[in-house]
């Protein structure tokens, strides 16, 4: 589902993700969609800070992390704690999803506050560079789904458009044949892929606070694998090991999934106005206060992007009003269920990935 449209680099990448939101974007003046829908959501207050909602939410994310960890000390060399593992999977990906807010200014209007927490919960909390997520996340906002400007749906193991498979080498040609099958079993190395790119982003030099971030991923290095090969034997603790890294892969995976693979793509230099942008490429998912807690809130995936540093809780209300407003301007606005939203992203990566079998019939 491709639309041929072709966009040009914007000039510089914005600081901060919520930078990108009408910040030089085709359509973005003061009598563009975007501007008048904007005016609506900020008469509404829905862009004002809500310190006490993030307040309960850090402290709710630490303690359950902190008691995830005492209970790892508590029991000691016993096949328990995969059950900790697993616990403590589902924690690592609330503190992303934090990290995520924290990245986004809804948190703190402040960049240095925001950077802050952001390095200790990612670096020193889970084990992923702040900066290297910054730089990938930005770039993934200015430009949702552009084949060549979106870093998420650049072809690597798997591709995202039917251009892109019949161009793919290596490793990509060898499953994207068959990648929609394989999609939810490669979530289980995702843990692990974002530790490797995160160490590697170290080597460039347009990392900012370099040093920094490279102290605080060795030290939950250590402290990691200190803890679970002083706390228990080797074969339990590299199952440990195993455990929470694939679940914490997985579950970052399927939070990420539905936001946009299988919706509209883009290439070259054209493209439609911020509005159109942000919402033709975007898929929101259905459901009550258990998905918005679980997704972190990037289930109101349409209203997050085109409207960044929202604070998580409002986005429930803001839906009401964009989903109006697009049907007030006619704008296709795409909602649909968690595991429809699976399926959909499946489709399509079995769809695109048709070239590269055909191939192989032909051979």
């Amino acid at each position: 589902m491709t639309i041929s449209t072709h966009a040009s680099v914007e000039a510089g990448a914005p600081d901060t993700p919520s930078r990108t939101a009408g910040s030089g974007a085709s359509g973005s003046g003061a009598g563009s969609d975007f501007a008048r829908l904007s005016r609506r959501v900020a008469e509404a207050g829905l862009l004002d800070r809500r310190p006490g909602y993030y307040t309960a939410r850090l402290a709710l994310v630490i303690g359950m992390l902190a008691a995830g960890w005492a209970t790892f000390l508590t029991l000691g060399d016993t096949w328990w704690q995969l059950a900790v593992a697993a616990f403590l999977a589902l924690m690592f990906g609330q503190v992303a999803l934090v990290a995520h807010d924290l990245a986004h200014r809804q948190v703190f209007r402040r960049g240095r506050p925001s950077e802050t927490w952001g390095r200790l919960f990612g670096n020193l909390g889970i084990g992923m560079s702040y900066g290297w997520w910054m730089n990938k996340h930005t770039r993934h906002h200015a430009n949702p789904n552009h084949e060549e400007l979106d870093p998420d749906v650049a072809p690597d193991i798997l591709v995202w458009s039917t251009a892109q498979a019949r161009n793919s080498r290596g490793l990509a040609r060898l499953i994207g044949g068959h990648q929609a099958w394989l999609f939810f079993p490669l979530l289980t190395l995702e843990g692990f892929n974002l530790h490797v790119s995160s160490v590697r982003a170290l080597r460039s030099a347009s990392m900012k606070h370099r040093t920094l971030e490279g102290v605080l991923l060795f030290l939950h290095l250590v402290a990691y694998v200190s803890a679970l090969f002083l706390v228990l034997s080797p074969g339990k603790a590299i199952a440990f090991l195993a455990v929470h890294q694939c679940l914490f892969g997985v579950y970052l995976g399927c939070t990420f999934a539905p936001n946009h693979k299988g919706m509209p793509t883009f290439t070259g230099d054209e493209r439609p106005d911020f509005l159109r942008r942000q919402v033709l490429t975007s898929r929101n998912v259905r459901g009550g206060r258990l998905t918005d807690v679980m997704l972190g809130g990037l289930n109101y995936q349409i209203e997050h992007h085109l409207f960044p540093s929202m604070p998580t809780p409002h986005l429930r209300r803001a839906q009401v009003v964009v989903r109006a407003y697009c049907a007030e301007v006619g704008v296709p606005y795409h909602e649909t269920g968690l595991i429809q939203s699976y399926r959909e992203a499946l489709t399509h990566m079995h769809r695109v990935g048709e070239p590269i079998r055909r191939l192989r019939r032909a051979a």
